[in-house]
């Protein structure tokens, strides 16, 4: 799944947009047709002013200016039918609308501008995001893979969750992790965690060496462990959890060191099995303060079988009860068409669960189904 697709949201925006349009006309409407009918005593005039004012919050200069002349002209229309154009208040109320109607336009014109500065940042974020993250390969040896990540920015598409997969020559290789923070600071520490595994996943002959390499590289990293708010010399803003996998291609099973993460979830026919580790290691990044021995424990993978990794921005999402998503009693109602439909089942069924499709943390999913011997 493209994290750079199209947003619903930004659609959705697009046609509200459109059918917010006809609130200005039909406020002008209104106004004119009541003012042409109301007693000598009464002047309506200034409420005209509010249909350029709502327009220039959702509509560029150009409507906005269109819909500010539409006033104008209907001021024109009421002051012809009701007096005179030489009548002072309505004069002043034609000269008051004039203006008003410029300067809303202008405002509407710098709106635009840091709107189009806006979608350039947002097309470096995803552009960044889609360099860090690579797109998974759909089928890896024996097994069929589908990725998704969710950005709690609806716009941004970019933040601090991560996976990658690799090959050696009889297995595959799988990471997913989070790092601590969001934004480009996260994509930074993102990046040496995805380079350090692409550099060493094929060369380090097991799997704890494998994870010893990442350890080392967080660690080398000179801007981890630079003061945060738990104070000077605080680790807070430099580590990742992180849950690295090794597949055979030709045993039906696969070993899992788990660096402080939500433990993976193996799916196998109607059953939801959780794949937690005797020995959790802590989070890469923080050797220096406690022991980081790392430990592969192994576990059944049967063709069929399917993998559901994921970050806590997935369990961590609450509906408007506060209730957490409970993603094994609704991954166990998967369809049973490959790890592409799982994902999108729990996609749509996770953004349903939020209030409003809004997430409070980055998220990621990769699901790795076995298919049977090496393609």
């Amino acid at each position: 799944m493209d994290p750079s697709a199209t947003s619903p949201r930004t659609s959705r925006l697009r046609e509200s947009r459109a059918a917010l349009l006809s609130v200005p006309f039909a406020l002008i409407a209104v106004v004119t047709a009541v003012d042409v009918l109301a007693p000598p005593e009464v002047h309506l005039g200034p409420f005209l002013v509010a249909a350029p004012a709502l327009t220039a919050s959702f509509a560029g200069p150009r409507t906005t200016g269109f819909v500010g002349a539409a006033a104008v002209l209907a001021q024109v229309a009421v002051a012809v039918a009701r007096t005179s154009l030489t009548d002072l208040n309505h004069t002043f109320q034609i000269i008051a609308l004039v203006l008003i109607s410029v300067f809303v336009t202008f405002f509407a014109h710098l709106r635009q501008t840091h709107e189009r500065q806006l979608t350039r940042l947002r097309s470096v974020a995803v552009a960044a995001q889609q360099v860090v993250l690579r797109p998974l390969r759909d089928r890896m040896g024996p097994l069929r893979i589908a990725s998704v990540y969710l950005s709690a920015e609806a716009e941004a598409q970019i933040g601090g969750d991560l996976y990658a997969a690799a090959r050696t020559a009889d297995s595959t290789r799988l990471i997913i992790g989070d790092v601590r923070g969001k934004g480009l600071d996260a994509v930074g520490d993102a990046s040496i965690v995805l380079g350090a595994f692409r550099a060493a996943a094929h060369l380090e002959r097991d799997l704890p060496g494998l994870v010893g390499y990442l350890e080392a590289a967080v660690s080398a990293d000179p801007d981890r462990g630079a003061d945060g708010p738990g104070g000077p010399g605080r680790p807070e803003e430099g580590f990742t959890t992180a849950a690295v996998l090794d597949v055979p291609d030709g045993e039906p099973s696969l070993r899992v060191v788990s660096c402080g993460h939500p433990p993976p979830l193996l799916l196998r026919g109607g059953r939801v099995v959780t794949l937690q580790v005797d020995h959790p290691a802590p989070p890469l990044g923080l050797s220096e303060f406690m022991d980081a021995g790392f430990a592969a424990q192994s576990f059944p993978f049967e063709p069929g079988d399917v993998i559901l990794l994921y970050t806590d921005g997935v369990i961590e999402a609450r509906d408007a009860s506060g209730a957490f998503y409970p993603l094994s009693e609704r991954a166990a109602d998967r369809p049973g068409d490959g790890p592409q439909a799982l994902l999108r089942h729990l996609c749509a069924d996770l953004l349903a669960h939020t209030p409003d499709g809004f997430l409070g943390d980055d998220a990621a999913m990769v699901a790795i189904e076995r298919v049977g011997r090496p393609s």
